[in-house]
């Protein structure tokens, strides 16, 4: 008995050192897939929790967001990267807090972000989409001085038990999001799945690192 109780007590620190090990490594991981400017998950943290959602059953209306900045570009050019920098900051803030009771949001890059929710029914995804739209185009503080942003939001309705390709649902929902920008901004729903425009690689023709409707419709 004294040998056995000798035994887990040697083995007790090992364990605990494996355990905050192992921590730390979770911590790294989660650290490594997450924005450095906005701390939201990266594209392909989202990319994977965004999967995971469109398989999963679910009761409602699950829909994937993209969402680009108006404006950003002269936000950068009078003010400064800074400013710029602030911008971003305060966006990925405000969208992270919309989107935590209902799913998850991510900064894919540069000015441009993306969401997966869940709501009730289709009435309160147009209300959500008001609200984030309104939020986002509130005035930015910086350096004492308000920066004016824009934002169109671009969203896929995805039907429950229809099988879909998330890369497929993230191209509609950037085509909804550039006819809403065409259009002076806003949001806009689809719930079609056959693209608008020339596709490379992939991705839109035109669309930036390439390698409809406006607020409150619905096509």
């Amino acid at each position: 008995m004294s040998h056995t109780l000798a035994a887990l007590s040697a083995a007790a620190p090992l364990a605990a050192g494996w355990t905050v090990h192992g921590l730390w490594q979770r911590r790294l991981i989660d650290r490594a897939g997450r924005d450095a400017l906005t701390g939201m998950p990266r594209r392909t943290a989202f990319e994977h929790s965004a999967a995971r959602m469109l398989r999963k059953p679910h009761v409602g209306v699950l829909a994937v967001l993209v969402i680009d900045l108006d404006g950003f570009k002269q936000v950068n050019d009078i003010h400064g990267h800074a400013a710029g920098d602030t911008a971003i900051r305060e966006t990925g803030r405000r969208l992270s807090l919309w989107a935590e009771p209902l799913g998850t949001a991510a900064r894919l890059g540069g000015d441009e972000f993306a969401a997966v929710i869940r709501c009730l029914d289709v009435e309160t995804l147009r209300g959500e989409l008001t609200h984030l739209h309104e939020w986002l185009c509130s005035t930015v503080a910086y350096d004492g001085l308000p920066l004016p942003l824009g934002a169109s939001i671009g969203a896929y309705h995805h039907a429950t038990g229809q099988a879909v390709e998330l890369t497929a649902v993230l191209r509609v929902a950037d085509e909804v999001m550039y006819r809403a920008k065409q259009t002076g901004g806003g949001w806009s729903i689809s719930r079609s799945l056959t693209p608008a425009y020339r596709t490379v690689n992939g991705r839109r023709d035109g669309r930036r690192g390439t390698d409809i409707d406006t607020e409150g419709d619905e096509s």
